[in-house]
C-alpha cells in the first residue's frame, strides 16, 4: 500500500496514494489505522483523493476508522472523495455515519472546531 503519514499535534493526515480501496489494500489500511490509534491519535483525516475505486472491503477500512476515532472519543474525516467513491458511500448509506468533506482544508478545520467544543463542554460541567 502506498501511502503518506503527516503527524500534527491534533491530528494525523493520512493520504491514499493508490488508485483502488480494495481487499488487496484495505488489511494494509486497517493495520495503519489500528496503529495510529494505538499511538494515541484519536483525530485522522484520510485523504482518497486518488482513489478512484472502493469495494466493500474499502468501505469496511472506513468504518474501522471511524469505530476507533470514536471510542477515543475524536474524529474519523475522509476528504477529497471523488464521485465513484462518493456515489458507493452514499449508496451504502454510509453518508450518515462517516464525516466527509471536499478538502484536506476543511477537514482540518473541522477537528479544530470539534475540539474548540469538547473543551468548552469540559469547562462547563
Amino acid at each position: 500500500m502506498k501511502y503518506t503519514v503527516d503527524k500534527h499535534e491534533k491530528y494525523i493526515l493520512i493520504k491514499l496514494n493508490e488508485s483502488k480501496l480494495n481487499s488487496l489494500i484495505t488489511p494494509q489500511l486497517k493495520s495503519e489505522l489500528i496503529l495510529i490509534n494505538t499511538e494515541g491519535q484519536r483525530n485522522i483525516v484520510l485523504d482518497l483523493s486518488q482513489v478512484k475505486f472502493a469495494d466493500s472491503s474499502g468501505l469496511s477500512s472506513l468504518l474501522v476508522g471511524h469505530r476507533l476515532c470514536k471510542n477515543a472519543n475524536g474524529s474519523f474525516i475522509l476528504a477529497g472523495l471523488n464521485d465513484a467513491v462518493a456515489r458507493l458511500v452514499t449508496i451504502s448509506q454510509l453518508d450518515n455515519v462517516l464525516s466527509i468533506v471536499p478538502s484536506c482544508e476543511e477537514a482540518i478545520d473541522l477537528i479544530f472546531m470539534e475540539e474548540i467544543e469538547k473543551e468548552l463542554k469540559r469547562e462547563m460541567r
